[in-house]
């Protein structure tokens, strides 16, 4: 592992999933003429991640072509296995850069903006581990510090792939949650009559 932090929070967006009960894959959706994971990388950027990075999985070719050229397509060959699969394959390829944490973001949360990833950017360190929260309920991104990234690799374990992260976050005392309600709503997308609610403003948290 590279030992020389250089302060910056790298991104890195999961966007490798079918989205079979949306349809198609999330990523390829098109949200005011704009597909979804090019907004993502978008708001990633635009909140001050560098370097991001895109794990994309079904219709690889497809959604790779939608990467904006500021961020690196790396793809999880097996994606099917689960999120927890896109999230080993994603953050192995961030261990060969400088950066001191990284943003983990998942590219069906279209309300999360540039703002709200900047309010992690701002406590990103190599020991941070910090989760958003919106009112009562948690969610992502989740930011996670250099000094955690091992732990969080092994942890990614073929005995639970589809989990992602969720039981190194559960495991650990260091996590802490940011409210971030006054920003977003934290609703994800699960079928595409849902981004008519993102676009007209009308999705409340129930």
């Amino acid at each position: 592992m590279t030992e020389h932090f250089d302060g910056r929070c790298a991104g890195l967006l999961l966007a490798a999933g079918s989205g079979s009960r949306f349809g198609g894959p999330k990523a390829l959706a098109l949200m005011e003429n704009r597909s979804l994971v090019a907004r993502a990388v978008d708001v990633l950027r635009g909140g001050g991640c560098r370097p991001v990075h895109v794990v994309v999985g079904a219709q690889a070719d497809e959604v790779s072509a939608l990467v904006p050229f500021d961020a690196s397509a790396v793809h999880a060959a097996d994606w099917e296995r689960g999120i927890g699969e896109s999230l080993r394959v994603g953050l192995t390829s961030l261990t060969d850069t400088n950066a001191s944490a990284v943003l983990i973001h998942l590219v069906d949360l279209p309300d999360v903006g540039a703002d709200l990833v900047a309010r992690f950017v701002a406590v990103a360190r190599p020991d941070a581990l910090v989760r958003a929260m919106f009112d009562d309920a948690i969610g992502h991104p989740v930011l996670v510090g250099r000094t955690w990234w091992p732990t969080l690799l092994a942890s990614l374990s073929d005995s639970a792939p589809r989990t992602g992260a969720r039981s190194f976050l559960n495991d650990h005392q260091a996590l802490t949650l940011l409210e971030c309600s006054d920003l977003a709503t934290g609703r994800d997308v699960d079928y595409a009559a849902d981004l008519a609610h993102f676009v007209h403003g009308t999705l409340r948290r129930q």
